[in-house]
C-alpha cells in the first residue's frame, strides 16, 4: 500500500503557471474586455496547432456544436445521429435547433460511436452526423465519412475531449465540416468555460463568426481598427451572443505556449497507469488503436469487462447489474482511501429527458448502457504528482471487493 494514506487525490485538478495566472491582467490593464485581440490571438495559435485553416472562439463546445448546426442549416424536422454514450449536450443542440436525436450504440472497446451501426439509422430527414472524440480517443473518421458521404450528410466533430487527439496523422476538429472543443477545466486547456469551432471551410467560417456576434458583418474589433469606427455594422442574420470574452482567451492563447508539453505530460501519466494495470483481467484501460494519438483528456476504464461482455452476449442483465453494483461498491472503497473517481460519462438515452421524450428503454443500447453502468474514471490531471499517481496505483492494485 502506499505510504500517504491521508492523501486525497482528486478526479481533475486545474494547474496554471504563474504567467498564465497574469496573461489575465493584460486586457484587465488594456480595457478590452470583450472578443478582441486576444480571442484573435488564441484563434490563431489554435489553428497553427491543430493545423485547422479556421478557428472560431466561442463560450463553450456545446455553443460550438449549436453554431455549427445551426450555420450548415440543421433545423426543425432534421434528424442528427449522436453516440448514446456522451455528455448530454451533443444530444441537446438538436433539440435546442428543432431537430430529432438518433441514438447510436458504442464500441465498447474505444468508448465510442461505433460506425457499422450507423447506415441502418439513416432515413431521408437524416442530415448531420455527431461523431464524439471520447476521453481524447479519436472516431473512425474514415468510416463516418465514407457513410456521411454516401448519404450526402454534414459531420459536426464533437471534440469537447480532442485536445491534442489525433487521427492517422490529423488533429481531430479538422476530418468533418467543422470541429468543436471545450475549456472547461477538466479539460486540458481551459479557460473556465470557453469553447472553439474549427473549420476548413472559409464560407462556413465566416458564417460561423457572424453567428458567434449577434450575426454582425464585422467584428467590434474589425470596426475599431478600421477607417469609420463610428459606424455600426450591419447585421445580415439574426444571430447569437456566443462570444468569448479577452479575459477568457488571454489565458487560453497563454496555456497553447506550452501546448506539446501538456500533451506530453497526459500521456506519460496513462502510460504509467497502462504499464501498472497491464495484468489486470478485471479492468480494461483505454484503448490505444494503431494511426491514433490519445489525448488523454482523462483515463476511462471498463470494470469487470469479461463479466461485461459476457452479459452483453447472453442478455443477462441480472449479470450486468451484479457487475454495476461492485463497481459502485469499488468507487466507495477507492473513495474512502482518498482516490476519487467517476463514471466515465452517462448514457444520453438512459437520463430522463430523452428516455422519456424517445421512449427509450436502457437496454436498447447495450453496450452504451454497460458503459454507463460499469466504466470508471482514475486521476489524470496536469500537475499530477508521482507520489499521488503512486498512491491510485496502489490503491487500485489492492482492491478488496
Amino acid at each position: 500500500m502506499s505510504n500517504h494514506p491521508s492523501m486525497n487525490i482528486p478526479i481533475a485538478r486545474t494547474g496554471l503557471t504563474e504567467p498564465e495566472i497574469q496573461s489575465v491582467l493584460e486586457p484587465l490593464r488594456s480595457g478590452w474586455l470583450v472578443q478582441g485581440p486576444k480571442v484573435r490571438d488564441f484563434e490563431q495559435a489554435w489553428s497553427a496547432f491543430t493545423g485547422a485553416e479556421h478557428s472560431i472562439a466561442v463560450t463553450s463546445c456545446t455553443t460550438g456544436l449549436h453554431l455549427s448546426l445551426a450555420a450548415l442549416g440543421f433545423g426543425p424536422g432534421d434528424e442528427a445521429i449522436v453516440p448514446a454514450f456522451t455528455w448530454i449536450s451533443t444530444a441537446n443542440v438538436v433539440e435546442h435547433l428543432g431537430g430529432s436525436v438518433v441514438f447510436a450504440d458504442i464500441d465498447l472497446a474505444t468508448f465510442n460511436i461505433d460506425p457499422a451501426g450507423l447506415e441502418e439509422l439513416i432515413t431521408p430527414s437524416t442530415k448531420a452526423i455527431l461523431p464524439v472524440h471520447l476521453f481524447g480517443l479519436a472516431a473512425d473518421m474514415e468510416a463516418i465519412n465514407a457513410v456521411a458521404r454516401r448519404h450526402g450528410l454534414w459531420v459536426v466533430e464533437d471534440a469537447a475531449c480532442g485536445f491534442g487527439s489525433t487521427f492517422k496523422g490529423s488533429h481531430v476538429g479538422s476530418l468533418g465540416n467543422t470541429g468543436c472543443f471545450s475549456f472547461h477545466p477538466r479539460k486540458a486547456i481551459t479557460t473556465g468555460e470557453g469553447g472553439m469551432i474549427t473549420t476548413n471551410d472559409a464560407q462556413l467560417a465566416e458564417r460561423l463568426r457572424r453567428l458567434r456576434d449577434h450575426g454582425a458583418a464585422m467584428s467590434d474589433l474589425q470596426r475599431h481598427l478600421g477607417p469609420r469606427p463610428y459606424l455600426l455594422a450591419d447585421h445580415p442574420e439574426a444571430g447569437y451572443n456566443q462570444r468569448m470574452t479577452d479575459l477568457q482567451a488571454a489565458l487560453g492563447a497563454s496555456q497553447m505556449q506550452r501546448a506539446d508539453a501538456i500533451v506530453a505530460e497526459r500521456r506519460h501519466l496513462a502510460a504509467t497507469y497502462d504499464t501498472a494495470f497491464a495484468d489486470l483481467d478485471w479492468l480494461q484501460t483505454p484503448a490505444a488503436p494503431a494511426g491514433y494519438g490519445h489525448g488523454f483528456q482523462s483515463y476511462p476504464c471498463l470494470f469487470e469487462p469479461i463479466q461485461v461482455h459476457q452479459a452483453l452476449k447472453t442478455g443477462n442483465q441480472q449479470q450486468l447489474n451484479a457487475v454495476h453494483e461492485r463497481r459502485n461498491a469499488w468507487m466507495e472503497e477507492l473513495q474512502q482511501q482518498g482516490v476519487s473517481t467517476r463514471p466515465a460519462t452517462h448514457a444520453v438515452h438512459m437520463l430522463s429527458y430523452y428516455r422519456k421524450k424517445y421512449e427509450l428503454k436502457a437496454e436498447q443500447f447495450p453496450a452504451a448502457q454497460a458503459a454507463n453502468d460499469c466504466s470508471i474514471s482514475l486521476p489524470l490531471f496536469h500537475g499530477m504528482l508521482a507520489d499521488e499517481q503512486k498512491h491510485v496505483i496502489d490503491v487500485v492494485l489492492s482492491r478488496l471487493l
